[in-house]
């Protein structure tokens, strides 16, 4: 159980596999294990995983202050840096991808590729400060209410109805959220990476469903236009969280954008 230490925090983060290092960064609410647990076996035979548990997740401790975006892009360096040497091919999801992204726009020299999934560019409209008010506000009033939203938004209605009667109430009975969840949420509400992404140098593919409800589509297609040169590609009938139950495709299309980056961005 591999640990790092940055200017506020003690970093917990998984490491498996073998060769140039790819780096999985969760989003709110998850932990290295539970969003990419049935991702990472895909690459090891090749790639030395590297999965970072972000303040308020897994075994990372810190302060207990306000997160950042800076605070957590730096959780992510002194991972990478502390599994692999070398520059990185880095994948964010949701939270996770804001991070990645400001990760790629400060650290040029780690980040050789970079897979944005679900992700968004900045919290200040309307709509999204008034999702992330009701997240906070239900955590803080009914947890099972909580629990409740977050599945009815993350996931597709196709998606929950294949969990079925049973595999819903299990949900429930399941002892997330975490706790750090609070400050992880308060962060979502405050993100705002615009000026960061015309800095990104890297090869990057942005990856976003059509039927997200908890990031709409139109973060993903903010990030593609800011970020000079990306690649957008729309996955239809998902919402943000079904590839938990089947990665396929994103395992598919992280395969094939790792190999080549620079050929993956070349028009057909």
């Amino acid at each position: 159980m591999p640990f790092t230490s940055t200017r506020d925090a003690r970093v917990h983060y998984e490491v498996d596999g073998q060769g140039p290092g790819l780096v999985l960064v969760h989003g709110t609410g998850g932990d290295a294990e539970k969003v990419f647990g049935n991702v990472v076996g895909h690459f090891t035979a090749n790639r030395t995983v590297v999965r970072p548990n972000l303040s308020g997740s897994g075994e990372t401790s810190d302060s207990g202050a306000e997160l950042t975006v800076d605070h957590l892009v730096d959780q992510v360096v002194a991972a990478s840096r502390g599994a692999v040497d070398g520059p990185v091919d880095l994948l964010g999801f949701s939270l996770g991808a804001v991070v990645a992204a400001a990760a790629a726009a400060t650290h040029p020299e780690l980040v050789r590729s970079l897979i944005l999934v679900g992700g968004w560019v900045h919290s200040a409209g309307p709509r999204d400060q008034y999702y992330f008010q009701t997240w906070a506000k239900l955590l803080e009033t009914d947890r099972a209410l909580f629990k409740r939203f977050s599945a009815l938004t993350g996931f597709s209605a196709a998606a929950l109805n294949r969990f079925g009667h049973e595999g819903l109430a299990a949900a429930l009975a399941d002892a997330w959220p975490p706790q750090g969840i609070g400050r992880q949420i308060d962060l979502g509400r405050r993100v705002d990476i615009r000026s960061l992404l015309p800095e990104i140098k890297a090869p990057t593919l942005v990856i976003g469903f059509a039927d997200d409800q908890m990031i709409p589509i139109d973060g993903s297609r903010q990030l593609s236009a800011a970020i000079p040169g990306s690649r957008l590609v729309e996955i239809g009938g998902e919402g943000h969280m079904d590839w938990f139950a089947d990665p396929a495709r994103l395992i598919e299309l992280t395969r094939d954008f790792i190999a080549d980056p620079a050929r993956a961005l070349t028009p057909a």
